[in-house]
């Protein structure tokens, strides 16, 4: 039996590149659901690391009040208590929020291999010296998402579970949480955070395709500071000093992927120049 030859780049068709894209997202679908089975199984570990936010000795509560201490500032994040429960309303309550749970984690623990289905789909489509470029992507691009990961957690999700969980506008008024609602703002906190971090990747690309450059980014940068305030404020709880430690690391992000994109145009410059001689 003849061996099937695999066509180039050029040579295939659009549907060709369809049906390469497809086997891409099979494998990448296929990666998610074996880690997700792995969390599944690891539920006492997933969910021992879920409830740890609502603990009152959880690390992020017991930094910030030695902060608070130190700086003689208010002292609202050194508390014994986090006063609500979490309750399941629904019959397959506990079970959905198990699933989606282990698939959230799935995702990310799979993200550095769809990444690489990523890659490996688009790569064809760039030369020799782009190629060469952007050999660090997949490494750098899942360091920023872990980070940024870890940021949700360990950053939003105290904030926010520490606001909204004490929040009362009257003493009448106890908190149930819903435990689909409760695991639903950590994940979303986790995945944004995990999202937003990829910046300095989305404008390393953007400068590539020669869409923006770094004097577009220094312009418009008070613009950029205004959105990330905005952004700041929408996502954590509606108090300046949470606001300010989430709008601090995505400035500093913003700042870098100014350096990256001048970088970027510094290193095509230099290609260009070996190329005319």
């Amino acid at each position: 039996m003849a061996k099937k030859v695999k066509k180039s780049a050029d040579d295939m068709s659009f549907l060709d590149h369809l049906e390469e894209l497809r086997w891409h997202l099979i494998r990448s679908t296929g990666a998610i659901l074996v880690a997700a089975t792995i969390a599944f199984i690891a539920k006492d570990f997933i969910f021992g690391i879920l409830f740890a936010p609502k603990d009152p000795s959880f690390i992020t509560y017991q930094i910030l009040c030695e902060a608070a201490t130190s700086l003689n500032l208010d002292e609202s994040f050194c508390f014994t208590e986090i006063p609500f429960r979490i309750q399941s309303r629904q019959m397959a309550g506990q079970f959905s929020a198990h699933i989606w749970t282990a698939i959230t984690a799935g995702f990310i623990i799979a993200f550095p291999y769809v990444l690489y289905e990523f890659w490996r789909f688009i790569s064809p489509a760039l030369n020799p010296n782009e190629r060469k470029a952007s050999r660090g992507f997949i490494f750098a691009a899942s360091i920023l998402f872990f980070v940024g990961v870890l940021f949700g957690y360990y950053v939003i999700s105290p904030l926010s579970i520490n606001f909204l969980g004490t929040y009362q506008v009257s003493e009448e008024v106890f908190n149930d949480i819903d435990l689909s609602s409760y695991f639903g703002l950590i994940r979303a906190s986790a995945l944004a955070c995990g999202v937003v971090f990829e910046l300095p990747i989305l404008i390393f690309l953007l400068t590539k395709m020669g869409l923006v450059t770094p004097d577009i980014l220094r312009k418009y940068r008070k613009f950029a500071i205004v959105g990330i305030l905005i952004v700041s404020a929408i996502i954590t709880p509606p108090d300046i000093a949470s606001q300010v430690i989430v709008a601090i690391p995505v400035m500093i992000l913003y700042e870098i992927s100014i350096y990256l994109s001048k970088f970027v145009l510094k290193k095509e410059k230099q290609t260009q120049t070996v190329t005319t001689k």
